[in-house]
């Protein structure tokens, strides 16, 4: 099964945002720091789950536990529903491409043990804040 550890970030709320992707396949690893333009925190947290699923669905994996340690997420997917409506359409587009999978599970972890997704949406806030420079 591959594992994916997923984290948004933003500089300021909202801010500068980006997304990090780690993912374990059988002793490989990718690393994915996606910049995501001006958003809130909550919003970089649901594209760091939108873009981790389109880049398994591309990679062709059918059997995925994700790893997330944004409780707003865990929660949404957990009660299948979303609290701020503001967030239904991400909610929902999430939703949608996790049922392209075979198996899809989500799960809460400490953020003691998302570092390296942590370190990747923080790299992809500073590429980000390039891009606005350029």
């Amino acid at each position: 099964m591959i594992e994916v550890y997923i984290d948004g970030a933003s500089a300021g709320n909202p801010g500068p945002s980006g997304a990090g992707i780690f993912i374990k396949n059988s002793g490989s690893v990718e690393r994915h720091s996606i910049p995501l333009g001006l958003m809130e925190n909550h919003e970089a947290e649901y594209h760091a789950l939108i873009k981790a699923l389109e880049i398994c669905i591309e990679s062709g994996y059918s059997s995925v536990s994700f790893r997330t340690d944004s409780e707003l997420i865990n929660r949404a997917f957990e009660k299948n529903y979303v609290k701020n409506k503001r967030y239904a359409p991400l909610f929902e587009k999430a939703v949608q491409l996790s049922e392209q999978l075979g198996l899809f599970f989500l799960k809460w972890i400490p953020s003691i043990e998302n570092k390296s997704a942590d370190e990747l949406a923080r790299r992809a806030i500073h590429l980000n804040k390039e891009d606005l420079d350029e």
